[in-house]
């Protein structure tokens, strides 16, 4: 079991900056930031680009690998976000770790003035954003002409460290969705349903790791051949409230057969609401976590 850490950007570098290099030190084994223009009620308050986040998150850390959660179209181009993803993968050694989302309605969808998409638009953009961010990364030069995208000539020199690509990690809930992930992705992540119960949650959870079972067995892709992530603070219950609710969820995330779980840094109030020490006490842990 791999344990992963989310960092939102809503503070200052010299908040910031901490926070990234104890996650290193800690010992979790990746962390990430949100890829939002903002994000639901803190679009009021301070919140800053992930890409020149995870850039200076890659020069005070050393070990762990660094994520988008997760980049989308809403507001990224295949050919800009290859060059920046092939930056990011230089300046980390390495490190990057692309989480790719179809992106949902909100500020992200409204804030550039765009029409809002259905569902079903979503996913087919998603899936040529997808198709396009793999050719680019992985070949030279790509000239595409699609229904969402275009490129002429798009360069990709001199290619990120980790060949052929970064690893994708692919947000899906619903089956096209996990189709795409079953295609394209190195890992799937999933945050589970909206609900007001914790036990509702982990069942559903379970229904849906099942149906990516299913979705890697028909696609002809071995059911280890693609990680598992789990996104912990979706459940009515966070996962930082105290040691023991992390232990019973990472256990809880183990016995589904999920390699990856993620959870969020404390805050001070309102999303991710909690304490640093329980944070500190659950980094104490995690050597006995992973086993």
């Amino acid at each position: 079991m791999r344990i992963g850490i989310v960092i939102l950007p809503d503070q200052r570098w010299a908040v910031a900056g901490r926070r990234w290099r104890l996650a290193d030190e800690y010992g979790f084994d990746h962390a990430w930031t949100y890829d939002h223009l903002g994000w639901r009620d803190l679009i009021a308050g301070p919140w800053f680009d992930s890409v020149p986040t995870l850039t200076a998150a890659a020069t005070v850390t050393s070990r762990i690998r660094l994520g988008t959660y997760v980049a989308t179209p809403n507001f990224r181009h295949p050919v800009h976000f290859a060059r920046e993803a092939t930056a990011l993968d230089d300046i980390s050694a390495g490190r990057l770790v692309l989480g790719l989302g179809a992106g949902g309605i909100g500020f992200d969808s409204a804030v550039l003035g765009q029409p809002q998409l259905t569902p079903r638009a979503r996913v087919d953009r998603f899936a040529e954003f997808l198709e396009l961010l793999d050719t680019i990364l992985r070949q030279p030069s790509t000239t595409w002409s699609g229904d969402w995208f275009s490129a002429v000539d798009a360069r990709s020199i001199p290619g990120p460290i980790q060949q052929p690509r970064p690893p994708f990690v692919i947000a899906a809930n619903g089956p096209r969705a996990l189709r795409l992930a079953a295609r394209h992705g190195d890992g799937w992540v999933t945050t589970g349903p909206q609900v007001d119960s914790a036990e509702l949650w982990w069942k559903e959870v379970s229904v849906l790791n099942d149906r990516f079972a299913a979705t890697l067995e028909a696609t002809g892709r071995p059911l280890d051949s693609v990680d598992r992530y789990l996104n912990l603070d979706t459940s009515p219950t966070f996962s930082m409230s105290s040691v023991e609710a992390f232990t019973d969820a990472v256990g809880r995330a183990r016995e589904l057969g999920f390699t990856d779980v993620i959870a969020h840094w404390p805050r001070e109030s309102s999303w991710y609401a909690g304490d640093e020490k329980v944070l500190e006490a659950v980094a104490a842990e995690l050597p006995r976590l992973r086993l």
